[in-house]
């Protein structure tokens, strides 16, 4: 595979494109948004700079990580020639199976077609195309270009052939892939996200306050940031749409997102990305001062 094309221009898509860019793949960013596509550009240009500052890579290297990318406003002319599409749109169901339904229909019928979804069901979007064979799961951890992890999920028709290039490709990134079948939440999100609500519920119930509990987690549990410090770094309404698709999935009441979860949400308290969470980003991106008592 050498041409790689990308959905979505956001944090996982332009994480996801510098990657592959950095390691001499071309890629399409494709997003129905300029602003979006110039946003993240600037966010790859920027995290390069940080990586040269580091002396992780040079100036060159810069150069020619940005060269290799391209950028689309439109899906049909973005992926003619890809041999690998990752979708990395808003976590919508709905969307996907749009967007899937399409790329169907536009890519050449040897390209593969990947969801970087962190909980929605591959077999569910592999079965609006008439490929599923050729439908795999290649779920990133945020920030892509410094997280080893590739969550590679295999629908029910996912094939062996399919499953194998993406777990040498994963490896020729640099990542570790690791591969888990297709069932709510996956792996990651299905151990995670009952953690952070757990902690999101002890917080509701005054156990503890938002400091308390994540110096618990940190100190206690050697977690390199607390479970609703995480939370506000993954954004409220992603985890509140990833316990959504476990509980209908499970039908288990563990799976229930917190009320305060969903208070919050609907309050557009949504965390770094909306300047507050269960933490105030309004002066930082870091979780220094908690935003309110949630008691």
């Amino acid at each position: 595979m050498k041409k790689i094309a990308v959905i979505g221009a956001g944090t996982m898509g332009n994480g996801i494109a510098h990657v592959f860019a950095q390691n001499g793949y071309q890629v399409n960013l494709i997003d129905i948004s300029q602003t979006s596509l110039e946003k993240g550009l600037a966010t790859i240009a920027k995290n390069l700079d940080r990586m040269i500052t580091k002396e992780k890579i040079s100036e060159n290297d810069k150069k020619d990580t940005l060269l290799h990318i391209a950028t689309f406003d439109s899906i049909d002319k973005g992926v003619a020639s890809a041999d690998l599409v990752i979708e990395a749109a808003t976590e919508n169901l709905d969307l996907k199976l749009k967007i899937f339904q399409e790329l169907d229909e536009v890519c050449s019928d040897s390209a593969i077609l990947a969801t970087n979804t962190s909980s929605i069901s591959i077999t569910q979007i592999a079965a609006v195309t008439t490929r599923p064979e050729k439908v795999i799961g290649m779920h990133f951890m945020n920030p892509v270009p410094i997280m080893k992890l590739v969550e590679v999920i295999r629908g029910y028709s996912t094939s062996d052939e399919t499953t194998t290039s993406i777990m040498e490709l994963s490896t020729k990134l640099g990542k570790t892939p690791t591969e888990v079948n297709d069932y709510p939440g996956f792996v990651a999100n299905r151990i995670l996200m009952p953690m952070i609500n757990e902690a999101i519920e002890t917080l509701y119930n005054a156990v503890a306050g938002v400091h308390e509990i994540d110096t618990v987690m940190k100190l206690g549990m050697a977690h390199p940031m607390g479970p609703l410090q995480l939370a506000d770094f993954i954004g409220l309404d992603v985890c509140l749409s990833i316990l959504n698709v476990m509980y209908d999935g499970f039908k288990k009441p563990k799976y229930a997102p917190c009320p305060l979860l969903v208070n919050m949400v609907r309050a557009g308290k949504l965390g770094v990305k909306s300047g507050e969470g269960f933490y105030d980003y309004s002066e930082s991106r870091k979780a220094e001062t908690v935003a309110k008592q949630f008691s």
